[in-house]
């Protein structure tokens, strides 16, 4: 079957009579409904959209020279910048690049914008971040009058047209392997991954594909020789319980293109997190500090984005070694303030770091949620949290009117005048 990526209409051939060249052609397209929508590159897109003057150059969205790339452009990715990178080392190797301090609030709700287009093809929509979810458009085709990837393409043209964003998207017949296909051809790409070439796809694909493998999962894995998808397939399902346990079952079942998880809607979030590492390890606590205060700028701004406050925080870090350190504290009442969540992140990194240890990575997360409504009262003692949370209310109102940098605060500035050292 082949699809017109213009137009959705199917077409008997390579090219479609609107004059699109690029067509969508798949055996099984009538019977895959499970996508995978990722937004492309959607903070600098977002700032090349408003902002026209950068659209012919590389833009980096991130800190100063002392800063990290939050994220760039598919022009700066062609010269190695990479997200997470040194900015020093980013201008380094893209000394022309043009970088924007980033809008956590504008990314946010714009997000929300894309999500509703989602949800106005099926209710099964599961965010997965401001930028990406899956969807499962399971008979949905009386109601929108044609297949799902015709409703697909529809939506991604919707996007353009409205919003003047690109949106890669995966379709099959599983979450694995429709998140795995909106990989495959950004931007603006539309992959398809049916059953018939599931296992053959899979065979040669670095283990690091597999969702939840990261690079010290697949050290380990490679350790004992699997390195590839079928190495996992190869020594089969008792052989991989006995060296990992449940998660290496689940590893070969993700071998056998086997995926049972249902798109949730209605899955309860577990937490709102932020984390960044580092390519220079870092073990100073002050710098650790600084480091640790815009993600909770980042986790305050996504709570309030999605109306909600959470009770319990999380501080993680992680070392040289890749050891994990986790440090919870269950707070006095639910918060989505950036000043609260820092104050009681500070203390417990305190708590876990010595000055000596050095670390690659720091996050921070909240977790067991209730409705903002409830959050941040403060009591008779404690006049202060009421007066913050308006406060930061009230920045938040002023920053997306005016942007991010029309209201800086005491420790944002601190971060930006060593930014310009």
């Amino acid at each position: 079957m082949i699809l017109c990526r213009a137009c959705a209409r199917e077409i008997g051939g390579a090219r479609c009579g609107c004059g699109e060249e690029r067509p969508l052609e798949h055996a099984e397209l009538p019977s895959l409904a499970i996508a995978h929508l990722d937004c492309d590159a959607f903070y600098a897109s977002i700032e090349k959209r408003d902002d026209p003057s950068l659209m012919p150059h590389p833009v980096i969205v991130g800190g100063g020279k002392r800063g990290v790339v939050s994220t760039c452009c598919y022009v700066a990715r062609a010269y190695g910048v990479r997200s997470a990178m040194p900015m020093f080392k980013a201008l380094k190797l893209c000394p022309q690049a043009k970088v924007v301090r980033g809008d956590m609030r504008k990314y946010v709700e714009e997000g929300r914008i894309i999500r509703r287009m989602m949800e106005d093809l099926t209710p099964q929509v599961q965010p997965l971040s401001i930028d990406e979810a899956f969807m499962d458009l399971t008979g949905t085709e009386a109601l929108h009058g044609g297949l799902p990837a015709q409703s697909l393409i529809r939506l991604q043209n919707r996007i353009w047209a409205e919003r003047q964003l690109t949106v890669s998207i995966g379709l099959s017949f599983n979450k694995f392997l429709a998140k795995t296909a909106s990989d495959l051809d950004k931007p603006r790409g539309f992959s398809v991954i049916g059953r018939a070439e599931a296992l053959t796809f899979l065979e040669t694909r670095s283990v690091g594909t597999l969702p939840g493998v990261g690079a010290a999962a697949a050290a380990a894995l490679e350790r004992n020789g699997l390195r590839k998808i079928g190495d996992i397939r190869a020594v089969g399902p008792q052989r991989m319980r006995a060296l990992y346990g449940d998660w290496g079952a689940h590893l070969f079942a993700l071998s056998m293109a086997d995926d049972p998880r249902k798109v949730d809607p209605h899955g309860e979030r577990k937490s709102i997190s932020s984390e960044t590492t580092f390519f220079e390890d870092v073990s100073d606590i002050e710098q650790l500090e600084d480091i640790l205060w815009p993600l909770c700028e980042k986790v305050a701004a996504r709570c309030r984005a999605s109306d909600s406050a959470g009770l319990t925080l999380t501080l993680k870090l992680k070392d040289v070694k890749f050891k994990i350190v986790t440090r919870r504290r269950q707070l006095p009442e639910p918060t989505l303030l950036a000043a609260r969540i820092f104050a009681h992140a500070r203390e417990l990194l305190g708590e876990a770091a010595d000055g000596r240890t050095k670390y690659r990575l720091i996050g921070v997360g909240l977790s067991d949620f209730s409705a903002a409504a409830a959050a941040d009262k403060g009591d008779m003692l404690d006049t202060q949290t009421p007066k913050r949370a308006a406060a930061e209310a009230a920045i938040a109102k002023a920053r997306g009117k005016f942007g991010r940098d029309a209201v800086q605060t005491g420790r944002a500035l601190k971060a930006q005048a060593e930014d310009d050292e």
